[in-house]
């Protein structure tokens, strides 16, 4: 098998690199530590063609793939962290379902500002109880006249307080089959904001509120039977989640193979001694076998959405891999990466809330298992 990127592949990541290195690297501390979501770089990735990389060149993307998309993510974590969750809002999640399941009028009315990164989507799933189990989900959507009235709630919903729309799972009937979703615009009467809470990253999510929303004909975005479509097009924003986790730790690994270089104790350099050198071993092994993983699901699956087992094995390998990294180079670099001063400690806290969002490791690992044996296990107790 061939493993280089092909010339257009390759120029495309130099040009995303160069783009990271001129606009990104200077600020990308006070980037990290800013709870304010960086528009002015969402708005530069715009003007630069890197919003709706995957989408096709009649909707207003570039038309590229799910892999030069992780290819751009990459580069772009490499250099700053934080700019790398921009890149998540302006290619994977509530952006990808749109392009996947949206009608031409709900593309017209909402591409535009999403692909000038003047707004942003987000994804109302979780429930209290409805977490792992998502299909226990109890916000509704009943019919009335030519719409639906939504009522319900959603938590941990990402970039709640800049998005000004919102794709949120809604159940019009009983059973999986009874699940879809609908678009809620900021603004409409009966949603409302609850106060914002903090994750240990440093970001911010709010509690969606929906009382009695009405939601017209032109919202719907997939009706009932809708569910399996959906996480299949979420297995595009596990395959964001998938590639920052793994950048981040790669991130860390290059700063702190830099300062191994050059701190000395006991006169010599930290990288003579061996036990710091196992360090470095394991680490560049597990991201190898990551990024690997992390390839082969993005070129699998068909039309453009990777493969449920594939993404499942590379999200719990990257996770992992990005986690252990970053936790690694904050102890090689000592009381200098656990400062504030370096982004090795911010990259810590991000790859460990990735072990969860998206699919926590243990549901990843029943979907590999169910690969495995070719058949379901139900987790849900006999009643």
């Amino acid at each position: 098998m061939d493993f280089r990127l092909s010339e257009e592949q390759a120029a495309f990541q130099d040009s995303v690199r160069r783009f990271a290195e001129t606009h990104l690297a200077t600020g990308a501390l006070d980037r990290a530590h800013d709870e304010r979501f960086p528009w002015d770089v969402a708005k530069l990735m715009a003007e630069n063609g890197l919003f709706g990389i995957m989408l096709p060149e009649e909707d207003g993307g570039q038309g590229g793939t799910l892999f030069d998309a992780v290819l751009a993510m990459e580069q772009i974590a490499y250099v700053c962290p934080r700019s790398a969750d921009v890149l998540q809002a302006g290619n994977f999640g509530a952006f990808r379902t749109f392009a996947e399941y949206a009608t031409p009028g709900q593309k017209e009315r909402f591409f535009g500002p999403l692909l000038r990164g003047e707004t942003i989507a987000a994804v109302g799933m979780t429930e209290p109880d409805a977490g792992s189990a998502l299909t226990d989900l109890k916000t509704s959507c009943t019919k009335d006249g030519n719409g639906w009235r939504l009522n319900g709630g959603k938590v941990f919903t990402s970039n709640t307080e800049d998005a000004n729309v919102f794709v949120v799972y809604c159940r019009f009937g009983p059973g999986v089959n009874g699940i879809g979703s609908v678009i809620v615009e900021r603004g409409m009467d009966g949603f409302r904001l609850g106060q914002p809470s903090r994750y240990m990253n440093g970001e911010t999510w709010c509690a969606l509120y929906f009382d009695n929303v009405f939601i017209p004909a032109e919202n719907l975005l997939l009706g009932e039977g809708g569910f399996r479509k959906q996480i299949a097009g979420f297995n595009v924003e596990r395959c964001g989640n998938t590639t920052r986790a793994l950048a981040l730790g790669e991130y860390c690994f290059r700063q702190a193979k830099a300062h191994a270089e050059t701190r000395r104790q006991f006169g010599k350099p930290l990288s003579e001694f061996q036990g710091l050198q196992w360090k470095f071993a394991e680490m560049r092994v597990a991201l190898d076998a990551a990024q690997l993983l992390l390839y082969r699901a993005t070129l699998s699956g068909s039309g453009g959405l990777p493969d449920a087992q594939q993404i499942a094995m590379a999200k719990y390998a990257c996770n992992q891999a990005g986690w252990m990294a970053a936790n690694e180079s904050l102890q090689v670099m000592g009381g200098t990466g656990y400062s504030q001063d370096l982004l090795i400690e911010y990259c810590v806290r991000k790859t460990r809330g990735w072990m969860i969002a998206g699919g926590s490791l243990e549901m990843m690992k029943n979907r590999i298992a169910e690969g495995v044996f070719g058949r379901s296990f139900p987790q849900r107790s006999s009643k």
